[in-house]
């Protein structure tokens, strides 16, 4: 048989401590050759706090483990009997369904692509109203004309002496207001 991507629904929160507590249940059975990776997705998001760009990652999936294994009585009975694990997602509680394989290269792309470039925590929208915390425009409030997620930049519209000014800025240089 082959190894399946299984969605495995943790208690919130604790989806790092169900994937050690699995990786160490398959060592001690040994059962290495009947499962792959286990995966919390995650992916890197930059946020600015007190005024330094930090990075830290952010769960796509939050109460969900992504486990690549081979589906039978033994692995199903490791998985369901894992502290913290309240089941499988699809399927029937005794014969879970695997998740195709188009939606779990789909996953595992997210989680690359998160690695590689990092996303900003806050999201912006045209026609929001944003505050200048960084460069010449500081403390300065404008609204949101235009949003460029591949460059982390935004086009914001500035009164300056009651004229509207088009300012390009970094994600780092606002904030919402």
């Amino acid at each position: 048989m082959a190894l399946r991507w299984y969605v495995v629904h943790a208690y919130s929160g604790f989806e790092a401590q169900v994937k050690r507590s699995l990786e160490e249940r398959i060592k001690l059975n040994g059962m290495e050759d009947k499962f792959g990776q286990i995966l919390v997705p995650t992916e890197e998001v930059i946020e600015m706090r007190d005024g330094q760009k930090r990075k830290s990652d952010r769960k796509f999936f939050p109460g969900y483990v992504l486990v690549q294994m081979e589906m039978d009585d033994a692995t199903w009975h490791l998985v369901k009997d894992t502290p913290r694990v309240m089941g499988f997602i699809g399927g029937t509680s005794d014969k879970p369904a695997p998740i195709s394989e188009k939606e779990a290269q789909s996953i595992l792309e997210r989680v690359q692509e998160g690695a590689e470039r990092p996303r900003p925590k806050v999201l912006f929208e045209a026609g929001e109203v944003v505050r200048i915390n960084d460069g010449p425009f500081n403390d300065f409030n404008g609204v949101v004309e235009e949003v460029d997620y591949e460059k982390n930049r935004l086009r914001v519209e500035v009164s300056i002496f009651g004229r509207s000014t088009p300012v390009d800025l970094d994600f780092s240089q606002v904030e919402k207001s």
